[in-house]
């Protein structure tokens, strides 16, 4: 049954995906807003609103490790699985503003999670938590960046700009409830589902956490980054990434902490390392230095072996 659900919820997250995104850029595009910050801040919370939905669930059941392993395993999968699975259709070409604005605004979220996760280290504190007060600073660090997103719309000349289909008011509405309802409904099942199937074959919730469940949510980044490497677009697929991975920390973990702080335990703290110093700090060194600015199969091969031992590593740590 558990298996059926994960199907039945697979092909719901992605008509729902379909549908959020569609009706998310419609409203953006209404308002006059460029393609850019479309993609970096309503499509990149359309791709994570699962993460959004599975993380607010947790939270609520009280299992906000599991909100963590989601956040942190997503990243890791936004980068190294699906960067490789775009880089193999078609070579990746950051523009040289994303490289420069844009990833930054990664590694400063990734950086102050690091700082966050460790009071046992840096305030002297005798257990390592994301608190409510954390989880609001990241939220200051959302609106900064959501605030930037529109300082950028103001300064993206028109020939940048793609144009991106709108939609009536009503079937705008109707694409947003529907989209929403279905990534909420597959947040449901992969949790349900999954927890019922690591209890079955006696995997440790937190592997699932961050693979499984991790890769699930992962999937409409996933859905995105294909056709946008089929159509030879790119350079979305670095700003849907990005924009995902800044949304899963300044806006998904936070509300998460809102809700209930986060306790930050086991090898969760080396995940989070890995977040930081192996993910983002990678992309920067392979667009800058390896290949100025281009992502061809062979980085994006290197990315699919570094993530298949990360796993391997998870399975040997956490087994």
């Amino acid at each position: 049954m558990d298996y059926i659900l994960l199907i039945v919820g697979f092909f719901i997250l992605i008509k729902g995906a379909d549908f959020l995104v569609e009706g998310s850029s419609s409203i953006a595009k209404n308002f006059g807003i460029s393609p850019l910050v479309i993609w970096l801040t309503v499509v990149a919370f359309g791709t994570s609103a699962p993460e959004f939905f599975v993380s607010i669930l947790s939270a609520v059941r009280g299992q906000t490790d599991l909100a963590l392993w989601n956040i942190v395993g997503s990243n890791i999968a936004n980068v190294l699985l699906i960067l490789w699975v775009a880089s193999f259709i078609y070579p990746i070409k950051a523009k040289a503003s994303t490289i420069y604005k844009e990833v930054p605004f990664s590694l400063i979220a990734s950086v102050a999670l690091f700082f966050m996760a460790f009071d046992t280290y840096f305030s002297g504190a005798t257990t390592n938590i994301i608190s409510r007060s954390d989880g609001l600073i990241l939220l200051l660090f959302f609106i900064i960046f959501f605030s930037y997103t529109f300082w950028i719309s103001k300064n993206t000349s028109k020939d940048e700009q793609e144009e991106i289909p709108t939609l009536s008011n009503g079937k705008t509405f109707l694409y947003l409830l529907l989209g929403i309802t279905g990534l909420s409904l597959w947040a449901y099942f992969l949790v349900n589902s999954a927890q019922s199937i690591a209890s079955q074959f006696w995997v440790p919730e937190s592997f699932i956490g961050l693979t499984v469940i991790a890769f699930g949510t992962s999937l409409p980044e996933l859905a995105t980054a294909i056709m946008a490497s089929m159509k030879k677009q790119v350079d979305i697929v670095v700003w849907n990434v990005v924009g995902s991975n800044i949304f899963n920390i300044l806006l998904v973990l936070s509300t998460t902490s809102v809700i209930s702080s986060i306790p930050v335990e086991g090898t969760i703290i080396t995940d989070i390392i890995i977040e930081l110093l192996v993910i983002t700090l990678l992309i920067i060194f392979l667009f800058f230095i390896w290949k100025r600015w281009v992502l061809t199969r062979v980085e994006g091969w290197i990315f699919l072996s570094l993530y298949l031992i990360y796993v391997a590593y998870l399975f040997v740590n956490l087994s």
